[in-house]
């Protein structure tokens, strides 16, 4: 988890509930479960948030400023459009393996989505945002053709990312399919 701005006692508390989300289940995680993890006491950590669903949204809403941050970077960085976009798209995925391998990660997944909606289609709405930007400014520079707008070609990576999240059965096939989706479409994206 990167340090945005976080007080030891807020990181502890976050590392500890997505620990113990991935093991138990959000559902059966207490808020006694997530103290002790974090190593305070229960009244302590009700100090810090008011429920864990307060605890979800904070993980969900870190997890997009940092996929944010790092898709970013990726696409400002000067490389072959291709090597540019596989970047892009592992970074943005990158991590999903703990999750997704986890006994109850599609149930956080899940729980994230239907807790934190808001945050989830604003966090989506940055990433597309991100994509759309970076698809105009290499069209402009004559480095990459599209044959939708730069808008709704990030829509489209956007909508098969969360495809193969969907359809993968395990985090190698999701890592293989989002392999293979930055393999086609970088290269699809190149100017010939």
């Amino acid at each position: 988890m990167r340090d945005f701005a976080l007080d030891e006692k807020t990181r502890a508390i976050l590392e500890s509930a997505l620990r113990v989300f991935s093991t138990y289940g959000f559902k059966k995680t207490s808020m006694d479960d997530i103290a002790k993890g974090a190593g305070m006491s229960r009244p302590a950590l009700y100090l810090y948030f008011e429920n864990k669903e307060a605890i979800l949204r904070k993980l969900t809403e870190l997890h997009y400023e940092e996929k944010a941050a790092a898709v970013a970077k990726a696409l400002n960085v000067d490389g072959p459009v291709s090597q540019v976009f596989g970047n892009a798209i592992r970074v943005q995925t990158d991590g999903m393996a703990e999750i997704m391998s986890s006994a109850h990660g599609l149930e956080l997944l899940d729980a994230g989505i239907s807790m934190a909606s808001d945050i989830v289609t604003q966090g989506e709405a940055q990433l597309l945002e991100l994509y759309a930007n970076w698809l105009e400014r290499e069209a402009e520079n004559g480095r990459i053709r599209l044959f939708d707008s730069p808008r709704e070609t990030a829509r489209m990576i956007g909508a098969a990312l969360r495809g193969n999240k969907i359809a993968a059965t395990d985090y190698q096939q999701f890592d293989r399919m989002n392999t293979n989706f930055a393999t086609i479409v970088g290269a699809g994206l190149v100017v010939r």
